[in-house]
């Protein structure tokens, strides 16, 4: 771009913005405090924008989006910036979209459809219909920050997806703006809608390239009569995850079912100052909880008896709430305990076949000898989406380049063995590089079409998915985030 170009872009720029805080009094921020904290995510890699626009109401979404694609701006919606893979990150500079203020919550209790805005924490909803009897499944670790709007743009899971599914078994119908600020709706609060192509669920996973979601419209399940929780601690990760399995062939369906291998057992230690099984140093753990009435507890829970009996070095039961919640505590700390390890890691949360859950593991472990680096992995063993995390130091030009190397390995091997690069964190920045290990290149080229066809100008979350980024080449911020502990 010319010295003109880029002059005239400037002054574009400034016209735009003054028009738009003519129209949305107050929403548009420049100050330096503002952009700083829309500047990066979890992932903490940070790009400035010119500005962030606060929306008041949905459809002021409408209106950024019509002065952005009439001066041809970049747009990078934004809830609670928890992304561990850069999705909220403006690496093109332009707006952020800050979504957060769209709070609505209708409930429908007779259909059991909750009606809600982007911009409502996910565990929010759930407290708020767990005092209705009504349970909304999908649960990231991050529940206390996350927003509905970020859950769906990376289809996020959590720890209950075994039993229950993700976040697009439960999205009825959404409502938004493409990317020209046209209002659209992608199905309704019906549990049965099938006109037309079903665009609801391009959108979902979509990390907001091909539009921005306004209001949801989701399915909700009775919340269940009684829960059941325990930890069991193995000698090794094998014979944890050979009981995951035995476990699902038996026909046992555990809500719950996390998995920590021995490297991220001793990383929660060393940050408590305790042992986490008294008695039973550096263990693999299994967490289990059961739900449902109390007589399917306790027919599961001789199900689990039973295959967990001969290789299971100690139980821990949860009977009370508050210690059900301390079990999970240490699932919980597990992301944050790593940096002991390292002051950087590349968190990958990969998906393989159930029964190749060990198998990966044992690749991990190797790759952990083969670089000299940390390769702490925990997750969800009931469906086979671990976080494998490679540790390193940014500060060490060789830690960087076995780093790189180890997490390339890693998801060649994922793939090879029938698996996927990313299970609920979505691709943004950091999956990037991946994807065509992942997709043919017509499925690219595929992809690539509906983005133009919805996104004509590229406006809507522009260097995400199908532009590589490798995040080692790219300084962090040492920011304390609200979810570090």
């Amino acid at each position: 771009m010319g010295i003109d170009s880029k002059g005239k872009a400037k002054k574009n720029f400034a016209s735009a913005l003054r028009q738009l805080s003519k129209r949305l009094p107050g929403a548009v921020c420049t100050d330096p405090v503002s952009l700083e904290r829309a500047s990066l995510d979890n992932l903490r890699i940070a790009s400035l924008p010119q500005a962030v626009i606060r929306v008041p109401t949905a459809e002021a979404v409408g209106l950024v989006l019509e002065y952005a694609n009439r001066f041809t701006i970049p747009i990078t919606p934004r809830g609670a910036g928890s992304s561990a893979t850069g999705s909220a990150v403006p690496i093109k500079g332009g707006w952020v979209l800050d979504l957060s203020a769209l709070q609505s919550i209708q409930l429908n209790p007779f259909s059991k459809i909750v009606s809600v805005g982007p911009g409502v924490r996910t565990e929010t909803l759930q407290k708020k219909l767990a005092s209705k009897a009504l349970f909304y499944p999908p649960d990231p670790s991050s529940k206390k920050y996350s927003t509905i709007g970020g859950n769906i743009a990376c289809n996020a899971g959590g720890m209950r997806c075994v039993k229950y599914g993700v976040t697009r078994d439960y999205v009825l119908g959404l409502e938004g703006y493409l990317a020209n600020g046209s209002f659209v709706q992608w199905g309704l609060p019906l549990k049965k809608f099938v006109s037309g192509l079903n665009l609801r669920d391009l959108w979902i996973g979509s990390e907001g390239t091909l539009g921005i979601v306004t209001k949801a419209h989701l399915k909700l399940l009775p919340l269940p009569e009684k829960r059941w929780m325990a930890m069991y601690a193995f000698k090794n990760e094998a014979d944890a995850l050979s009981t995951v399995s035995r476990c699902l062939k038996s026909g046992l369906a555990p809500s719950i079912c996390e998995f920590l291998d021995r490297q991220s057992v001793d990383c929660a230690e060393a940050l408590s100052g305790q042992s986490i099984i008294p008695g039973h140093p550096s263990v693999s753990i299994l967490i289990i909880e059961l739900d449902g009435s109390a007589d399917q507890i306790r027919q599961q829970k001789k199900v689990l008896k039973a295959c967990t009996k001969k290789v299971v070095l100690a139980e821990m039961e949860a009977k009370t709430v508050e210690r059900a919640e301390a079990l999970l505590k240490v699932r919980r700390m597990c992301s944050q305990a790593m940096f002991s390890l390292a002051d950087t890691k590349l968190n990958e949360d990969v998906v393989v076949p159930i029964e190749r859950q060990s198998d990966l593991i044992r690749f991990t472990k190797n790759l952990k000898d083969k670089l000299n680096l940390a390769t702490p992995t925990f997750g969800h063993a009931g469906d086979g989406n671990l976080h494998v995390h490679i540790m390193y130091n940014r500060s060490s030009a060789s830690d960087r380049k076995r780093a790189k190397r180890g997490i390339l390995e890693l998801m060649r091997y994922v793939v090879s063995i029938g698996g996927s690069i990313t299970g609920e964190h979505g691709i943004g920045l950091a999956k990037a590089p991946f994807m065509e290990l992942q997709h043919c290149s017509a499925e690219i080229e595929a992809m690539r079409s509906i983005k133009e066809a919805l996104d004509p100008k590229g406006l809507l979350n522009p260097g995400k998915l199908f532009h590589p980024f490798e995040v080692w080449d790219h300084p962090t911020v040492e920011r304390k985030m609200p979810w570090d502990h």
